[in-house]
């Protein structure tokens, strides 16, 4: 069985960045682990890919371990007046961030529920390097994914529309046109995406009109944070930035 005869993999940031939601959300204070909210989280934890499947134990982050989680959080906040318990040191360090910058914390977790609920990658800096630093990277891993699924002849539809219509595969936000630019390896490539986000609408009927094609970089700029802007916004959101640099 993985993980049986070691202990469960330390907490990560992202993680930690979850349960500090949590707490933050309830007063700083713990939460049991029948709490629904516990419970949520601890399948949430366990659908994530930061740790691989090998290293974890049969009880990875079930409710009884989050519940603690949340008691070494709550009991080290600074008007906590009893005796804390143990932790790690990343748990102060994600307090802190809450405490000093709770909108952008709160942002940070949203975004990682959606980019688990959805699939999607999660970046966050975690502080600055410096020259010559090295990590180890490389390790060939084995990982599973929940995600929402998505249906490839819906993309299809939306392209051949598009082209049926003697329009181009150009970006909706910003006009980018990868046969344009990079000649035959270019030609035909768009991205597709779902204006409003799958984790929002569920499961459901979509059509064409749902989906918006646009080149990855305006892509990644809707999905870098909450809130998660629609083409139209993103479109004068370029604008604008365009217009205060003529000025």
């Amino acid at each position: 069985m993985p993980g049986a005869g070691r202990r469960n993999p330390d907490w990560e940031w992202d993680e930690i960045v979850l349960a500090c939601d949590l707490v933050a959300q309830n007063g700083w204070r713990a939460l049991p682990a029948e709490n629904a909210q516990v419970i949520e989280l601890s399948e949430l934890l366990q659908r994530m890919t930061v740790h691989p499947l090998e290293a974890r134990r049969p009880d990875f982050r079930n409710p009884n371990g989050v519940g603690r989680k949340t008691a070494d959080i709550a009991t080290h906040h600074p008007q906590y007046s009893g005796r804390p318990t143990h932790g790690n040191v990343l748990d102060e360090q994600v307090m802190g961030r809450f405490l000093t910058e709770p909108d952008m914390m709160h942002a940070m977790a949203a975004s990682i529920r959606a980019s688990v609920a959805d699939g999607e990658p999660h970046d966050f800096p975690r502080g600055a390097g410096y020259d010559g630093e090295s990590e180890i990277e490389g390790r060939y891993m084995l990982r599973w994914h929940a995600y929402r699924e998505r249906n490839p002849t819906l993309r299809r539809r939306k392209i051949n529309n598009v082209l049926s219509g003697g329009g181009s595969l150009s970006c909706e936000v910003c006009s980018f046109d990868f046969a344009q630019a990079y000649g035959e390896r270019g030609r035909g490539y768009i991205e597709c995406h779902h204006v409003e986000p799958l984790h929002l609408g569920g499961e459901g009927p979509r059509t064409i009109r749902d989906l918006a094609l646009l080149c990855s970089n305006c892509h990644r700029m809707i999905h870098t944070r909450p809130p998660w802007p629609t083409p139209a916004e993103l479109r004068e959101i370029i604008r604008r930035q365009a217009e205060g640099q003529a000025n």
